[in-house]
């Protein structure tokens, strides 16, 4: 039996406004990922896929707060822990985390190398600056990268080696969790696949035992992860492996993502996109029944006023709606 890396249960994390209005991003998630193992996080933006990532964590700082839920890693519960005990034993080394927009997250005055090093130093290990260097230069290798980029500074490299930079930098004392967020977002195709491969080429080599893949893109998940998860207005509404996700999505919602892109490996010529009408819901005030039945076409009265509960309704594949999947499935049957 696989070994579970992470564990996430009934998290539940919310943003304070500078009113004192809550705001649900994260509802009552609960995920698990055994080792060797990669989740895709697909959504539209504001779904809470970022706010999920920064929870995943169990680092919190204003305006975001922990409200309720577990959060265990390879065994360990960090949920609750003291900011400076999860700064110190937890991210870097159980949890580490790729922001947005990673290329643009170094200090231009500051040169490459001294990144690695603060992490280092920042959970006090038993390394000179000399072991240190060796530790980088081998990183930087095994990335790609040339070893002199340890003495530049950011601005100095191309976008595509500065998003290259941040993954060495966050996954220097491979992690248990590696939590990347949109990292081959405003890189170019050739930088994606690269930058792809790499992420890929490091869960297989073990520097990484378990990763979680967030984008808005769900078709780009088929080739990176193993399941896909979409979430919608702080919630999960349906998972399953990523073929399934992406060729027989059964929730409304993660039906309409699929229509609103091109998949290629189903081919393109004549192919209508959708756009999925309305917007996403207002979480300082989220509607009483199913979160998603303002936009959706499917929905009856009783979407309205009942919240739909996350069911399980096969082996490793789950949703939330009203209707039977084989309601639903006949429905699409009947349009396509």
């Amino acid at each position: 039996m696989a070994k579970k890396m992470l564990e996430v249960s009934e998290l539940t994390t919310k943003y304070i406004t500078r009113t004192g209005e809550n705001v649900y991003s994260v509802d009552h998630v609960s995920l698990t990922i055994e080792e060797g193992k990669s989740l895709g996080i697909a959504g539209e933006s504001g779904c809470g896929k970022s706010t999920l990532a920064l929870s995943l964590m169990g680092y919190y700082f204003a305006p975001l707060h922990y409200t309720s839920g577990t959060i265990v890693v390879d065994g360990k519960d960090i949920t609750g822990l003291d900011p400076d005990v999860v700064r110190k034993t937890v991210l870097g080394t159980d949890v580490a985390y790729i922001p947005q927009a990673a290329m643009n997250a170094l200090n231009p005055t500051r040169k490459v190398g001294k990144f690695i090093e603060d992490v280092i130093r920042a959970h006090e290990l038993p390394m000179d600056k000399k072991q240190i260097r060796e530790m980088a230069e081998q990183r930087f290798a095994l990335l790609g990268l040339p070893v002199d980029s340890l003495d530049k500074h950011s601005v100095e490299l191309s976008g595509g080696m500065r998003q290259r930079v941040v993954i060495a930098v966050s996954t220097i004392l491979n992690p248990k969790v590696l939590i990347a967020d949109e990292p081959s977002s405003a890189l170019d195709v050739t930088s994606q696949k690269m930058v792809i491969k790499m992420m890929k080429d490091m869960m297989a080599k073990g520097l990484v035992k378990s990763m979680i893949f967030i984008t808005h893109e769900l078709p780009l998940l088929y080739n990176v992860t193993d399941d896909i998860m979409v979430m919608y207005a702080g919630q999960i509404v349906e998972r399953g492996t990523a073929h399934e996700m992406v060729f027989d999505p059964v929730h409304p919602y993660s039906r309409g993502l699929m229509r609103s892109i091109l998949v290629p490996e189903e081919g393109t010529r004549d192919v209508k996109l959708t756009a999925i009408p309305g917007t996403p819901p207002n979480l300082k005030h989220p509607p009483a029944g199913c979160r998603f039945a303002e936009r959706c076409r499917y929905a009856t009265p009783a979407c309205r006023y009942n919240q739909p509960p996350l069911l399980e309704f096969a082996e490793g594949r789950s949703y939330r709606c009203m209707h039977s999947v084989d309601h639903l499935k006949e429905v699409y049957e009947g349009e396509d």
